[in-house]
């Protein structure tokens, strides 16, 4: 028996021995390679709650907002300002983010770039209007666009007092020798009516009354507007077409206060258009509107463009460049409308402010209307600022879960929450 204790004994003491060679020696290598592993961290390791990225920490703990474990913050942030962020290659490729310079191209050697639209000649339009009362038997122009000539038959209308008007007409032509006023003022009310003296001496000598009188053209011109259709009840004066005579356009343009000393009557305007991207069109100022409009902080100024050719149609972008211009104000700079982020009473841009890194910070502007897909910038921006174009809501929202400053959040390391009152 003792042999046998003295086997069970010495086995007993093998097999912790060849346990501690085994299980000990690992152990003591996870210890170092643990130890190796704390060793290999950044003194600098800041520690964030994924919910309020706005909480760094220098040791890890719970967040003091929502009270969850703190985790290890990206150590992205390394040599930049306060407003400023960061976005990984990656974020940047799948929000599509694209920049642009600011200011490149728009002024040069003294000339000024305005955009502006093509309008009407108000000088050249008239409304052409039914000069009695009656119904429309036929419309003889269908559709705006059309061309029509001085004289030509527009509309025929049936009107009950013109026929009553023509009886009256026949009946005093037979008292003309015994009552001549009477018979003078019912010829001078169809001539109001702007009937000729052919028409009224026909009527009178043929002693036949005409249902229906026609309506013509007093100019030439284009159909701009069709106001009635036929078979409408009109009234006398009622509009029935809008015509304007098209040689002629204006070139309307867009002018901000802070430009306006630098132009003045008279000087000439080289016009371009999508259109004829090869040509330029002179033109000169023909008129600088002296009152301001409040909401674009604007004036139109305007010029007048041949248009014999019909290549200017009302409603079309052109562009303006004016030479000789001295301009010691600082230059109002044009900006994509999809680089602009509006908050109601804020609006904003992001610029790349590290040509060779993804690094971002907002930038609050002025601007004034759009034109043509593009804001003016009066503050904010400087020649040469690259911004945000495309992506820019994205880049914002990398800015709010990062802290920073933001569409809805004016200052730097603060963030709407649910515990927090608004920072507008």
């Amino acid at each position: 028996m003792k042999k046998y204790s003295i086997y069970i004994i010495g086995a007993a003491l093998f097999g912790l021995l060849a346990g501690y060679l085994l299980f000990g020696n690992s152990n003591a290598e996870k210890d170092t390679m643990v130890t190796h592993d704390h060793s290999s961290e950044s003194a600098d390791q800041m520690w964030t709650c994924s919910m309020h990225p706005q909480i760094m920490k220098p040791e890890a703990g719970d967040c003091p907002i929502c009270g969850m474990d703190l985790i290890p913050a990206e150590n992205n942030a390394v040599g930049l300002e306060a407003n400023q962020f960061k976005l990984t290659k990656n974020a940047m490729a799948l929000a599509n983010v694209q920049t642009s310079i600011v200011g490149h191209g728009e002024t040069a050697d003294g000339v000024i770039k305005l955009s502006g639209k093509i309008v009407e000649n108000e000088e050249n339009n008239l409304v052409q209007v039914s000069y009695f009362s009656g119904r429309i038997e036929r419309l003889n122009v269908n559709f705006t666009g059309e061309t029509v000539r001085k004289g030509q038959l527009l509309a025929t209308i049936y009107s009950p007092e013109l026929y009553a008007a023509q009886q009256e007409l026949i009946t005093t032509a037979s008292l003309k020798a015994s009552q001549p006023g009477l018979y003078k003022a019912v010829r001078n009310k169809l001539k109001l009516w702007k009937l000729s003296e052919q028409q009224i001496n026909q009527i009178e000598t043929t002693g036949e009354i005409r249902d229906n009188f026609p309506v013509y053209a007093t100019v030439s011109g284009t159909v701009l507007e069709k106001l009635v259709n036929q078979g409408d009840y009109i009234k006398m004066g009622q509009p029935l077409f809008k015509i304007a005579n098209l040689n002629t356009v204006w070139a309307n343009f867009d002018v901000y206060e802070n430009q306006i000393n630098l132009f003045k009557k008279g000087q000439e305007v080289l016009v371009t258009t999508n259109a004829y991207a090869n040509k330029e069109f002179k033109a000169k100022v023909d008129f600088i509107d002296p009152i301001l409009d409040n909401r674009t902080r604007t004036v139109k100024l305007r010029a007048v463009l041949k248009n014999a050719d019909d290549i200017f149609k009302p409603g079309m972008f052109v562009q303006a460049k004016i030479k000789g211009i001295q301009q010691n104000e600082r230059q109002v700079l044009k900006v994509p409308s999809s680089a602009v982020l509006w908050t109601g009473e804020r609006s904003v841009v992001y610029i790349k402010t590290n040509p060779s890194k993804p690094v971002f910070e907002l930038r609050e502007v002025a601007v004034g209307d759009e034109i043509g897909g593009n804001y003016e910038v009066f503050e904010g921006l400087e020649n040469g600022n690259e911004i945000v174009t495309n992506g820019a809501f994205t880049v914002d929202a990398a800015a709010q879960l990062q802290g920073k400053k933001s569409m809805m959040n004016k200052e730097a390391g603060k963030k709407m929450t649910g515990h927090e009152g608004h920072h507008m």
